[in-house]
């Protein structure tokens, strides 16, 4: 299906009873094809900052503003979470999109709360927070602006250069020392993200954006992420040549691991576009965690071990010393938030 990332929906590990589509084999054509639009529902949480407890990631907390992902991406790590939801890992996934309408209200108050410990929040720890669907909806733009009036730090995490729309507001943020932007690129090869993330933003766009976010001092780098060992791992060199010589100041990778349902949804889409591949990607990967293809080892699991991994992180250490600054530290500003925003009266303020 054109767009679609997934070809396979496996069954929701939560449900006793499934839907299946009968097939009349004895039909020698079908004029039928098919077509998923995307659903939007609207949801309203009671929270929406998160608190990450994993050794494994660099920050305390995310929020997400949609759950679901029109991106498609094939080896998407968050897809099992839409079955907490009652939808499936496969096409549900980037078909079936949550946005939660009262997102910035919550951060708003979350942010009112005494006693906030202040630590950058991270968009989006989970989905993609610029989405095809946030040109619609402007979820992610209204948090920013709540980050912007409290003085609160926020990471961004995208493959989507529509991060640019939001300039005005990051410009303003990046003054405070307030924001950084990552832009993940998986890749050099447009052929290959068009069945990879086929809702994501060209290459070359989102190389574009790393060169206006850095052209506006806005602090960016690039994640390349997952490394696919035997489909994308020779891309590696050219990704941090290019991201560096677009301003990216920093670098960071992760290994593909497919935990859960994503190995159904991953393993279904190679034999779908690389059936050649598939047994040789499979094996790497599995080599990359102890012979099998999913991988929950605290400290481990995001580069995993084995001398497949060791040569993709040499390898990546070489071209990152290459083209970027050693030196290079950013840290964002956590001394200017008040649990107040800006505008807030303040009692006595007129005597």
């Amino acid at each position: 299906m054109k767009g679609r990332g997934a070809t396979h929906s496996p069954t929701n590990k939560f449900f006793k009873e499934e839907l299946v589509k009968e097939v009349l084999w004895a039909i020698d054509e079908f004029s039928e094809t098919e077509k998923v639009d995307t659903k939007i529902i609207e949801v309203f949480p009671k929270t929406i900052i998160n608190e990450v407890k994993s050794a494994d990631l660099p920050f305390m907390y995310s929020m997400n503003p949609y759950q679901g992902c029109e991106h498609g991406c094939a080896y998407c790590y968050a897809r099992p979470t839409h079955e907490y939801w009652g939808y499936n890992a496969g096409l549900d996934f980037e078909s079936v999109i949550l946005i939660k309408k009262n997102a910035p209200h919550l951060l708003e108050q979350e942010l009112r709360k005494p006693g906030r410990v202040v630590s950058p929040i991270v968009l989006s720890g989970n989905t993609d927070c610029y989405q095809p669907i946030e040109r619609k909806y402007e979820l992610t733009r209204s948090l920013l602006k709540v980050c912007l009036d409290f003085q609160h730090p926020v990471s961004i995490i995208t493959k989507n250069a529509l991060v640019l729309r939001d300039l005005d507001i990051l410009i303003q943020l990046a003054e405070k020392q307030l924001v950084s932007v990552t832009i993940s690129i998986t890749s050099v090869d447009e052929k290959l993200r068009s069945v990879l993330e086929p809702r994501t933003s060209t290459y070359s766009n989102r190389f574009k954006a790393l060169k206006t976010l850095a052209s506006y001092n806005i602090p960016c780098g690039v994640m390349v992420a997952p490394i696919i060992p035997g489909l994308n791992d020779k891309d590696v060199p050219n990704v941090l040549k290019l991201a560096a010589e677009s301003g990216a100041k920093f670098a960071s990778y992760t290994i593909v691991r497919l935990n859960d349902n994503v190995e159904p949804v991953f393993i279904h889409w190679l034999e779908n576009y690389f059936p050649e591949r598939k047994d040789k990607v499979l094996s790497f990967i599995k080599s990359c965690h102890q012979g099998a293809l999913s991988d929950n080892r605290t400290g481990i699991r995001f580069k995993g071990d084995g001398q497949i991994a060791t040569t993709i992180h040499q390898m990546f250490q070489v071209f990152k010393k290459k083209y970027f600054s050693e030196n290079y530290i950013f840290e964002h500003n956590c001394n200017l938030f008040t649990g107040k925003k800006k505008g807030d009266f303040v009692q006595g303020s007129l005597f």
